[in-house]
């Protein structure tokens, strides 16, 4: 699995690539604070309710949750669906907001 930081991901949005955002939180957390990804909480994930973003299995999807342990969690699962490059956002949406979101 791959990672990236936030100031890298920020970086990469302020450039406008084209980036696929998964957050694996829960409604509540993504509905207070996100940055634009598609949500699919991590129980989801878990138990293969993953018909939304199938459509992504050889794209870059950067995954990310609230300090990058889920999103870890869900990387791994991905990858053994075969989601091909799944990249985990170290540190979540408390590293962005900590650095980024001042």
């Amino acid at each position: 699995m791959q990672t990236i930081t936030v100031e890298s991901l920020k970086e990469k949005l302020d450039k406008g690539e084209k980036i696929n955002l998964l957050d694996v939180r829960e409604p509540h957390e993504h509905a207070d604070f996100n940055i634009g990804g598609v949500l699919l909480p991590l129980g989801n994930i878990q138990t293969m309710q993953i018909e939304d973003i199938e459509d992504l299995k050889e794209a870059q999807l950067y995954v990310y949750c609230r300090s990058g342990n889920r999103s870890g969690q869900a990387c791994l699962i991905l990858a053994a669906a075969g989601f091909q490059n799944t990249i985990n956002v170290t540190g979540g949406m408390l590293a962005w907001q900590e650095r980024i979101a001042q």
